[in-house]
């Protein structure tokens, strides 16, 4: 409901002429039946809104009313008045401009700012009365536009299933919450992710490769919201078995078989192979000498991971008699696999 404006007619002057209307406001104790109530509309607002401070119940017969900022009711605290009969406001100290107090007694806020959030007290006055006003106590809440977060880790490249990574949703907002995704849904119920109390942080104890993310985080206030980009672990991880894979399954004698040492790692493995006793350059794919119908040949091929530290290999060996059908023997041999 809007408050009904003040009359065109209204003077409006400033607290130092106080004393020449102060006559027109005599104190009243309304009954116990009349309960004044004032309603802020709306009644959660952020910085740079208008909020409207509305008065239910008013009684009838007044003089006047005097809004106050804060606990004190004195001259220092005091920030407009008006005055009934002669349809006067009277602006004070606490007054900035962007205040407008209406006939019935409503205050208005305009472009409200940090310094506006608190309490304000409203003074009633009822003629015929010389005892004391009745106080209208109401709190304003300012909220903050939430700035657009993003999110800090303390290890971007963690090895696969051995170290706690913190995650942060930064800044730090005052009355907001933090809320937390992963891969776009509710973060699930597990005990390697775990929120701190406030729930800006996010601890990941042991990352796998099904919980590297994208993470995202949001900040949240009665009045706004705003929510990061995504982020993703770099999960460094291996070293699986590796398997040694040939071009063709069967050969002739004369031929270059071609063999394809496989894992999984990240980053890429390095590889190096032992074809027959000799090292050869590092490659995932190696070729071996032309076969012939009495070829014998043991190939091995190391990987080795250097952000994990991992490594491992494999042996496998082949004779030919003739014809040669490829996958005689195969023996891993882990060394070191993380």
């Amino acid at each position: 409901m809007a408050p009904l404006s003040a009359p065109p007619s209204t003077q409006r002057i400033t607290w130092k002429g106080l004393l020449l209307t102060a006559s027109l406001l005599n104190f009243w104790n309304p009954p116990t039946t009349a309960q004044v109530t004032i309603e802020a509309q709306p009644p959660k607002l952020s910085e740079g809104k208008d909020v409207l401070l509305h008065v239910h119940n008013l009684p009838q017969n007044l003089t006047g009313y005097i809004w106050y900022k804060g606990q004190m009711t004195d001259l220092y605290h005091y920030i407009t008045s008006y005055v009934v009969d002669n349809q006067i406001i009277i602006s004070g100290p606490a007054y900035t401009g962007r205040e407008t107090v209406y006939s019935n007694a409503s205050l208005l806020i305009q472009n409200v700012t940090r310094e506006d959030a608190g309490s304000y007290n409203l003074h009633i006055r009822r003629r015929g009365d010389e005892t004391t006003g009745v106080t209208g106590h109401f709190t304003v809440t300012l909220y903050l536009e939430t700035p657009k977060p993003s999110i800090s880790s303390s290890n971007l490249n963690p090895r696969e299933a051995m170290e706690v990574v913190k995650l942060t949703c930064d800044p730090e907002t005052p009355d907001a919450s933090y809320l937390w995704w992963m891969n776009g849904q509710n973060l699930p119920v597990t005990p390697r992710l775990q929120l701190s109390k406030t729930n800006r942080t996010l601890f990941l104890y042991g990352v796998t490769k099904y919980i590297s993310g994208p993470y995202e985080c949001e900040i949240r206030n009665p009045v706004s919201a705003s929510r990061s980009d995504p982020v993703t672990l770099n999960l460094l991880h291996g070293l699986d078995a590796p398997t040694i894979s040939f071009s063709y399954t069967y050969y002739h004698t004369g031929e270059v078989p071609k063999l394809s040492c496989l894992t999984d790692s990240h980053p890429l493995a390095e590889h190096s192979w032992l074809i027959d006793g000799k090292f050869h350059q590092s490659a995932q794919v190696s070729f071996i000498p032309k076969i012939t119908k009495t070829y014998r040949g043991v190939y091995v091929c190391f990987i080795h991971n250097s952000a994990t530290g991992g490594t491992n290999l494999i042996i496998k060996s082949m004779i030919v008699p003739g014809k040669w059908i490829p996958g005689a023997l195969a023996i891993c041999v882990p060394v070191k696999s993380i």
